[in-house]
This record gives structure tokens, sequence and C-alpha cells, in this order.
């Protein structure tokens, strides 16, 4: 007959056939956490929001992830693909469910999730269509996780942080949207390319609306410091024999070349997001392209949502730099503004 643990191991009560093989292998000397400090939940398991997933499982910045999407076979699929990989990454618990409440005590919450624009549907359809998702998303997050940030990819993005900020009820600085921080991106690695130097040392914003109307701030894009401006004014206009315009006319149509080449965009998205996880987990206060409330910046009086250099932190948009603009740069803002804020009024939301 086998010997019972002495009474000096915690185990005399417990007779050895109801041990369990964990209860022989580990001895729990204290309660686990009950959440992570560092959760993200991802709604949405598209391209992109998987694309965001693997990025930041690989920047190895999360302690827990949770995913959220209505169809439930394919959420299944994609927690185990990641789950079986997990060996190779440092340790981050993995979740995935149609409900919300997998969410609880997420410090940032990113909605990758909306409809897709039809062949022959119009921006005003798609946006309602949009709206109606974000209503069966948002306050569900917030019930859950009422301290977090919001992170909106999901496009039309400016406008749908709108939605996100007026649904969610939370002060805008904790709502924000990925904007023209990929725009940004694109755009520095098109100056290295051009200039055959690292895109860690080109600069330059485009801030703005995401998509056509976004606005370039030449006057601030350089090199180790040093201004394109100061070397050659015409740069960026025009009259600009070299034509450097061209770099922001391929920054516009990145994303459409890219989805007519493979589909859909994701891996750059999903390393630009995965970037700003970072920033509010880790509180860093780097300086990106974001959609933040916009209202008092450069002549804006609109209640809009637009691109602007924030410094991403803890807390959300922690400040935003107050770039010099050139008035046509200006106007171009204003305008954006009173288009966007024409759209919203017509919404019902």
């Amino acid at each position: 007959m086998a010997k019972l643990p002495s009474p000096s191991a915690n185990f005399a009560s417990v007779k050895l056939e109801e041990m369990t093989l964990r209860s022989r292998l580990l001895k729990d000397v204290h309660a686990p956490p009950t959440h992570a400090l560092s959760k993200v939940t991802i709604v949405g398991v598209g391209q992109v929001g998987m694309a965001v997933a693997y990025s930041m499982i690989n920047r190895q910045n999360i302690g827990e992830l949770a995913m959220i999407d209505i169809d439930e076979r394919k959420l299944k699929g994609e927690l185990m693909d990641l789950q079986h990989g997990l060996q190779f990454v440092p340790f981050v618990k993995i979740a995935a469910s149609t409900d919300y409440a997998i969410s609880k005590h997420s410090k940032l919450c990113i909605i990758t999730a909306g409809a897709r624009q039809r062949s022959d549907e119009d921006r005003s359809s798609l946006l309602k269509r949009n709206i109606a998702i974000f209503k069966g998303i948002i306050p569900h997050l917030i019930r859950y996780s009422p301290d977090c940030v919001l992170c909106v990819v999901s496009n039309p993005v400016d406008l749908m942080t709108f939605v996100a900020w007026k649904l969610s009820g939370l002060p805008s600085h904790r709502v924000f949207g990925s904007g023209t921080s990929l725009d940004s991106s694109r755009f520095r690695y098109f100056m290295s390319d051009r200039l055959g130097i690292d895109v860690g040392n080109c600069h330059g914003f485009v801030i703005g609306e995401h998509g056509d109307r976004s606005v370039v701030v030449w006057s601030g894009v350089n090199v180790a410091g040093v201004r394109l401006a100061e070397l050659s004014p015409a740069a960026g206009s025009a009259d600009d024999p070299e034509n450097w315009r061209e770099l922001h006319t391929k920054v516009v149509q990145s994303s459409d070349e890219i989805v007519r080449l493979k589909g859909y965009t994701s891996w750059a998205i999903g390393m630009c997001v995965s970037e700003l996880a970072s920033a509010v987990l880790k509180n860093k206060r780097s300086v990106y392209a974001l959609s933040t409330f916009a209202k008092g910046f450069h002549g804006i009086i609109e209640d809009v949502f637009l691109s602007l250099p924030c410094v991403l932190a803890e807390n959300g948009v922690n400040a935003v730099v107050n770039q010099p603009l050139s008035p046509g740069e200006r106007e171009q803002l204003q305008s954006s503004a009173r288009q966007m804020h024409a759209i919203l009024k017509d919404l019902d939301f």
C-alpha cells in the first residue's frame, strides 16, 4: 500500500489516488493574477485583425490577447493556429470567443471589424452599415473594460473613430484611430527608396484625412534634421522639377494597388497597429500621425477626428504636436473637417 506524504508537506488529508497529475507535478504557492496588465482585445479576425495579432505576439509586447468575431468557426481556427506556435515566442495567453466577456480587464481594445464596400454602394450606405456594426461592439467592450483605451482601424477610419468616441462615452483622448500613421510610414519608405537612405533616418508626416485628401507637411520633411525645403524650396510644390509630390501620389494609390495585386492589405497595417499597441502598453510617449479629436487645432472649429502628430501613452493621446503649417496645408485640413462634419450631421447613431 502506498505511503501517504507527511503532514509537513500539506498533503496529509489527501489520498494519493485522488491527486491529479498537475497537483503531483506542481505545488501552488499563491494564486496567479486574475488578469494581465498588458491585455489586448482585437475585435475582428479578418486579414487585418490577424496581421495585428501576429505582429503583437512576435513583438513580445502583450501578456494576454483576446480575439472576438461573429464567425465562430474561423475564430477557432485562427486561435488554434496561433496557439500551436507559442513555443517560439515569450509567454502570452491567447483566447478567443464570440462572447465579449472574454475582453474583461483589457488595457487596449483594437477594432478592425467592419463591412466591406459593395461595388455599387456609396459612402453613406457603407457608413450606416458600419455604424450598425459598431453599435454591437462598442457598448460591450466598455461594459467589460471601462478603463480601456480604444484604437479604431476600421475604415473610413476618421469617421468611424468619431462614431466609436460617441458610442463609448469615453473622453476623447482615450479613443484614437490608426489614421494616417500607415500613410506616413509609406511616405517615409518611398522617400528612403528615392534617396537610398535607411527609412529610420527619413522623417515626414502625412496628416489630415486618411485617403485622397491627406496632407503632406512638406516644411517638416527632413533627413537627419536637414529639411528638404532648405535645400530645395520647391520640393513638394507643383513647380518642383524633381516632382517630389509623386511620393504623396504613391502613398494615396498604394492601398488600391495592393488590393488589386493580392486582394487585400494586411501586413503593413498589422505592423503599424502593433507599434501603436506597444506605445500604449509600455507608455512610450512616442509620436504618430493618429486620428484624434481635431477641434481647436489649425483653425478647425468642427467636432471631427483627423490625423495629427500625437504623443501616444498609456492613457491614449497624451498631447498633440502643434506643427507649423503653410496656409495651403491649413486650408486642406479645414476643408476636410467641413466635409466630414457635413457627413456626420446626416448620420443617426
